[in-house]
């Protein structure tokens, strides 16, 4: 069982970066993808406290991943991963109001029921 507490703390962290790459982003905003924005852009991307606590929690989903990787057969657990999906689509309705429509529902709940037989061969 303590398998699927890290699986399941590597998936929040991963969640957790997500969401705050996505809030930092939303402070800097759109922008042209050009040799001329890279310095501007680059700055502001490194001076953005959401963004560079994002990318630590990155860092320490990495840590916990090896831990992991050192435990169980990846193809086990990387199937896990899915759960992310789930995690970061509800937080996304939450916290940015992105929209949760019935065929994201269905989705989600096709990654649960693989999710559910990808556990169960263990």
């Amino acid at each position: 069982m303590m398998i699927f507490g890290l699986i399941l703390l590597g998936v929040l962290l991963n969640t957790g970066a997500q969401l705050l790459l996505k809030a930092g982003m939303g402070r800097i905003g759109h922008f042209d993808f050009t040799l001329a924005n890279a310095i501007p852009i680059g700055m502001k991307v490194m001076a953005n406290p959401p963004i560079l606590t994002g990318l630590c929690m990155y860092v320490f989903s990495v840590g916990v991943w090896l831990l992991v990787l050192s435990r169980v057969q990846v193809s086990f657990a990387y199937p896990m991963l899915s759960i992310g999906y789930i995690v970061n689509a509800l937080a996304a309705y939450y916290f940015f109001g992105e929209p949760l429509t019935s065929v994201r529902m269905l989705g989600i709940f096709i990654i649960i029921s693989g999710v559910y037989l990808v556990a169960q061969s263990n």
